[in-house]
Order: C-alpha cells, then structure tokens, then sequence
C-alpha cells in the first residue's frame, strides 16, 4: 500500500471501530464478536506504529491504559456543577417543581426516573475532540480525571458533526453549540 492508501485504511478503521463502539456502548447492540473487532484495532494499531505521522489524538488506539493516577490537578469548573435535590416521595418532587417553576417562570417538561448512584462528570470538548474531564468536587472546583476517562470506551474522544438543521431541532445556533 502507498501512503495514501495506508491514511485512508487508518480513516477507515477509525470510523468502523467507533462505529461499532458507539453501537455497543450507546446502542446495547453488539454487530460483529469480540474477536473481530479486536482484530479491526489490532490492525489499526499495526498501521498507526508503522506510520506515526498518520496517528490522531482521536484515534481508538489513543484511549489510555493502566493505572489509574492517584495525584489530580484541580479544575475550575465554566459552569458550576450542581446537585439536584434528593426526592423520597411524591411531595419531595411536588416540592422540586415549584421550586423550579419560581425559579424558570415558564413551561417545561422533565422526565423522572430512580435514582442509580454514579458518578457525575465534566467533559470538555474542544474543536469536537475530548480535551478535559472532571469530576464534579464542591461544585466550582473539581480534579482533572482525563487520563482516567480516557479508558472508558463508552467515553468519545470525538464527536459526531450536528447538521444546522439538527441544530435548529434542539433550539440551538451553529454559534451557540461551538460554546
């Protein structure tokens, strides 16, 4: 293969690997075994170390391994992280919701479901390409977990582009949504 064809068999493993990570991941659906996408990475892992030029901080071999950091840098947070109130009963959630109606003085709809505890974090995105995670901390002020986040295969390290008219779907500027 010559250089060109090599960049677009990377392009290409790139987008089916992804594709079928999103499909697992997002979707529950599984499209093809394990061992044949493990053989689709592998291959693409072969091209990226042969051709090193062609590797993209995007790419699923980019995802990081090992062990995880036990020292974190902290991060202040753009938008203050909140907390939602813990519902026990229907009042608690009648309480909640004129709570918010004071406060958005509008109409709105919500969807309610139990809870699952978890963990809440921050994604950055920049240019469409995974930059920085956070976890919540006090609200303003969070550690820096990239690195860790970066094992996560349900995680993207690069977003799909938005048509303007999905945009306008979602009530959102092409100007608004690069914010």
């Amino acid at each position: 293969m010559n250089k060109q064809q090599i960049q677009l068999r990377i392009e290409n493993l790139r987008a089916e690997i992804n594709r079928y990570r999103y499909a697992y991941h997002v979707l529950d659906k599984s499209e093809i075994p394990d061992a044949a996408l493990d053989s689709l990475k592998n291959e693409l892992q072969k091209l990226e170390q042969e051709n090193p030029e062609l590797v993209t901080s995007d790419s699923p071999t980019q995802r990081v391994g090992g062990v995880p950091l036990d020292k974190f840098e902290k991060v202040r947070h753009t938008v203050p992280m909140i907390s939602l109130f813990d519902s026990f009963n229907e009042q608690d959630m009648r309480n909640w919701e004129k709570r918010n109606n004071n406060i958005l003085n509008k109409k709105y709809e919500y969807f309610v479901e139990l809870k699952a505890d978890g963990l809440a974090m921050s994604l950055k995105y920049k240019n469409g390409l995974f930059v920085q995670g956070a976890t919540r901390g006090d609200g303003q002020i969070g550690e820096n977990v990239t690195k860790n986040l970066k094992t996560i295969e349900a995680i993207p390290l690069s977003l799909n582009k938005i048509s303007e008219n999905d945009l306008k779907k979602i009530g959102l500027s092409s100007e608004q949504a690069k914010k």
